[in-house]
């Protein structure tokens, strides 16, 4: 079957054609919305433009494919979209749990609400990426960028997010209970309300981060860089903050019961009853 035949067909009311073999056909600005495309070969493809409002590409393989377009409510469930485009997609509502999105240009696209639980993310670009309340537990965004990212009320879980950029992120709300966000850079980023309890966040780069009122109780901060940070009312009981830099930080009103601050740098810290380090 060409793209031809696939037009045709689905013009005629068909939208049953799973594992298709399509690699690298031109299927720029076709409506394939609702078509059952299981496990359908797509590598390469190029679907700028398209409209795949819900469409079934479950397990099917779009490696290197050209996905700007429309896939509102798409099932992706375990597909393989490894370097694949997709800025400024629309993927809002969708399923991508289990999927492989490793190094795919995802920079703009429109994540809200999505399903990506136990995706692969690892190097893939999701800067500006819009991921409101987007479910990504136990997901892998190891060295990801998503600089600028807007992630208010993602559940991140258990996530694996080692050396990933987060610069001036929104992580307002988020649950990162468990993660895995040693080495990353938090630079800038949002994350007043943010749930970090038992989180590692061993070398984590925090510098003038806004964590008011987060919770980071029982988490480690070993060697983490919060200079200038505002750490207002924040929970950190029970924190493992040896080595941490928390130069000018402002720690006012934090809860630092059982914390450890052997080796810390509190210069110029401003201490939880407003006093200032010397």
């Amino acid at each position: 079957m060409d793209a031809g035949e696939l037009k045709r067909r689905y013009s005629d009311g068909e939208r049953d054609f799973r594992e298709a073999y399509l690699p690298g056909a031109d299927l720029q600005g076709i409506d394939l919305s609702e078509a059952n495309l299981k496990g359908a070969n797509l590598t390469g493809a190029n679907l700028t433009g398209a409209s795949l409002i819900g469409v079934n590409l479950r397990e099917a393989n779009l490696t290197q494919a050209n996905l700007c377009a429309n896939l509102k409510e798409a099932n992706l469930i375990g597909a393989n979209l490894k370097g694949a485009n997709l800025s400024e997609a629309n993927l809002s509502d969708a399923s991508l749990r289990a999927a492989n999105l490793g190094g795919a240009n995802l920079s703009g696209a429109n994540l809200s609400h999505a399903f990506l639980n136990e995706a692969i993310l690892r190097r893939a670009y999701l800067s500006r990426a819009k991921l409101i309340e987007a479910s990504l537990s136990r997901a892998n965004l190891s060295n990801a960028k998503l600089i600028g990212a807007n992630l208010e009320g993602a559940n991140l879980t258990n996530a694996i997010m080692i050396e990933t950029n987060l610069e001036g992120a929104n992580l307002t709300n988020a649950i990162l209970n468990g993660a895995n966000l040693s080495v990353a850079n938090l630079a800038q980023a949002d994350l007043s309300r943010a749930n970090l309890s038992g989180t590692n966040m061993t070398k984590i780069i925090l510098t003038g981060a806004n964590l008011r009122g987060a919770n980071m109780t029982w988490a480690t901060l070993r060697g983490a860089n919060l200079t200038k940070a505002n750490l207002f009312r924040a929970k950190l009981c029970w924190s493992n903050l040896t080595g941490a830099i928390l130069t000018e930080a402002v720690l006012i009103n934090a809860n630092l019961n059982q914390i450890n601050l052997h080796n810390a740098d509190l210069s110029g810290t401003i201490m939880p009853h407003g006093e200032t380090h010397e």
